[in-house]
């Protein structure tokens, strides 16, 4: 099994981690606070994780999940994920994080937004669409009727393999929604998200997606 470097110990860091470690995996979590910080959380884990600094755990994972604002893109370390595989939890919710400029204008949507940040890593969009809860508590085996699915974005197929073969082992249909460029389909204000979907009813739902971009429509486009 791998080792997983986790940026971001909040409710998706925390419950991917128990996810994570149920399948076999190791864990090393961090936050923006010191490494000794998460003491509580990494005895509620168990022996399989351990808190690190962001450089540290990017650097030992064999590959990392960013699961923090998007705000905090420019903190995440460049050098430690390159060439790796990087699975990214990041919403844009403009109330909360202000205007981003480059994702209002439709010149790049939230994963691409950190893979400009990591231009040598392999992003792919994954989790992002779930209540951070139910990554622990929809899983079912796989073939169980009405199985929950979930999508995954990214331009490199085995970024894209490594959160396929996470969601199935988490106990979820896996939907490959396309590269990069497609993850809006995955967006807040999308038919897609957060809703309980089989795989039938996501790829649906991602049929229906319609791209909202404020800065066309503040100028009226």
């Amino acid at each position: 099994m791998s080792t997983i470097g986790v940026i971001g110990a909040g409710h998706i860091g925390r419950n991917f981690s128990i996810a994570a470690i149920r399948a076999g995996h190791e864990i090393v979590i961090s936050h923006s606070r010191a490494p000794e910080a998460l003491a509580d959380l990494v005895s509620e884990l168990g022996p399989r994780a351990r808190a690190a600094t962001a450089a540290e755990a990017a650097a030992v994972g064999d590959f990392a999940l960013v699961a923090i604002p998007l705000t905090g893109t420019a903190g995440v370390p460049v050098e430690p994920l390159a060439g790796k595989i990087v699975l990214t939890t990041n919403n844009y919710f403009g109330k909360r994080d202000g205007p981003i400029a480059a994702i209002d204008s439709g010149e790049l949507t939230v994963p691409a937004y950190l893979q400009a940040h990591l231009p040598t890593s392999k992003v792919v969009r994954a989790f992002n669409h779930i209540d951070a809860a139910q990554i622990v508590s929809d899983g079912t085996p796989n073939g169980t009727p009405n199985r929950r699915a979930l999508g995954y974005a990214g331009d490199a197929p085995d970024a894209k393999q490594v959160a396929s073969d996470l969601y199935e082992a988490f106990g979820f249909d896996a939907v490959d929604v396309g590269g990069l460029a497609d993850a809006w389909r995955l967006d807040v204000d999308q038919p897609t998200f957060v809703v309980r979907q089989t795989r039938d009813e996501l790829v649906a739902n991602l049929a229906r997606a319609q791209r909202h971009l404020p800065q066309l429509q503040s100028q009226g486009a």
